[in-house]
């Protein structure tokens, strides 16, 4: 048995189609097929069938998939082990996530990382929860966010991490009448003007979870995704907004006040690939991640 063909297999897995395993190969479509065929032919099975206008994996085609990723993970753990012989972690560690959690916790990263053989290189993405899992594909750890303690949608197959639980408040301008208090109840929050984000983000729950608690809805007058527009626009004006603590404007005339009477927080995570979590770079870069999340909620919490 070719480990190659249960590397394809693998890949074809992960990626759902085979324009994407020739992409992430640098391999023509046709040569991908070409090596299925093969992969069939010598193993004596049929791996794949028509799905629309592609290819999806049999049952035959998904167990060797599987072993491919089993193989995957033993070659990680090997080259791990390799790299703590040779006295130190090294090669490129790549991170995508989303920018307000990346804000307080890449900078202790690249500081625990300064002077290693370790790059890493990281990519902001800000996308609706269900859609971090989908980019393990192409990154070593995916800094996610959930509003529960358990991880972000679609993650059950992979590796998940939880960093960091950052409280959610209310954002308003420094002279808000609301903010001479120290806390807001739901019912403060039902006249006033909202900021909120697109819908299917995690944040616009807790407008749903004030308008079930209250029977009001709330006025939702823009929907943005950027955290900073969100605080321009809540500073210069009487509208509010759901902002994280850790995250909070400095000097920017906002400030935040917790909700009273609703848990309102985000669980950040780490995500995945099971055979990337055994390489000894991305173990080091999660736990400089690790350090930098207990250092959010020493000197940030509240």
């Amino acid at each position: 048995m070719d480990v190659r063909h249960l590397e394809l297999l693998r890949e074809l897995a992960v990626r759902g189609s085979v324009t994407g395993v020739a992409k992430a190969t640098h391999r023509t479509p046709s040569a991908v097929s070409q090596q299925l065929r093969t992969a069939q032919r010598e193993l004596g099975a049929v791996l794949v069938e028509p799905s629309g206008r592609g290819l999806r994996l049999t049952p035959a085609g998904r167990l060797l998939a599987e072993g491919g990723e089993d193989v995957a993970q033993v070659v990680e753990r090997v080259r791990g082990r390799w790299d703590a012989f040779r006295g130190q972690p090294s090669g490129t560690v790549t991170v995508a996530g989303l920018p307000s959690a990346a804000t307080y916790l890449l900078p202790r990263v690249f500081a625990d990382l300064d002077g290693s053989a370790i790059e890493l290189v990281f990519t902001d993405e800000d996308v609706a929860e269900r859609a971090y899992a989908g980019l393990v594909v192409e990154h070593d750890i995916v800094i996610a966010h959930s509003l529960t303690r358990h991880a972000p949608e679609g993650t059950e197959d992979l590796v998940t991490v939880e960093l960091v639980r950052e409280p959610l408040d209310v954002a308003m301008a420094s002279d808000h009448p609301l903010a001479a208090r120290d806390d807001v109840r739901p019912a403060d929050l039902v006249d006033q003007e909202w900021v909120g984000v697109p819908v299917g983000f995690p944040f616009d729950t807790v407008r749903l979870a004030v308008e079930e608690k209250t029977g009001r809805p709330l006025r939702v007058v823009q929907r943005m995704r950027d955290n900073r527009l969100i605080e321009a626009v809540v500073a210069s004006s009487r509208k509010v907004a759901i902002l994280p603590r850790f995250t909070s404007p400095q000097g920017s005339g906002v400030v935040l006040r917790p909700l009273r009477g609703i848990s309102t927080a985000r669980h950040i995570f780490a995500v995945m690939r099971p055979d990337r979590a055994e390489r000894l770079a991305v173990q080091h870069v999660l736990a400089a991640l690790q350090r930098a999340s207990l250092d959010a909620q020493g000197g940030r919490g509240r």
